[in-house]
């Protein structure tokens, strides 16, 4: 059979494992939070190679482009 010390401390492991569950959670869905975390990432990547931030850039001028274009001659 289990001791007073021994169940007080599984208790307070249990306790810790939760909060940290939580504080785990809330961070995930944390929205700002994350969108932050994700800028912070892409500003970082664009410093270490900013040439398929531009590819991309370019391709959607294209296509953004392509549809105005198809658009007006529709018309």
């Amino acid at each position: 059979m289990a001791s007073i010390e021994e169940i007080r401390a599984g208790v307070d492991r249990n306790r810790a494992d939760l909060a940290a569950t939580l504080n785990e959670l809330e961070d995930k869905l944390n929205i700002p939070k994350q969108l932050g975390i994700k800028a912070h990432e892409a500003r970082q990547s664009f410093s270490r190679d900013p040439k398929p931030w531009l590819a991309a850039a370019g391709t959607g001028a294209l296509a953004v482009g392509g549809i105005v274009l198809l658009a007006i001659r529709r018309r």
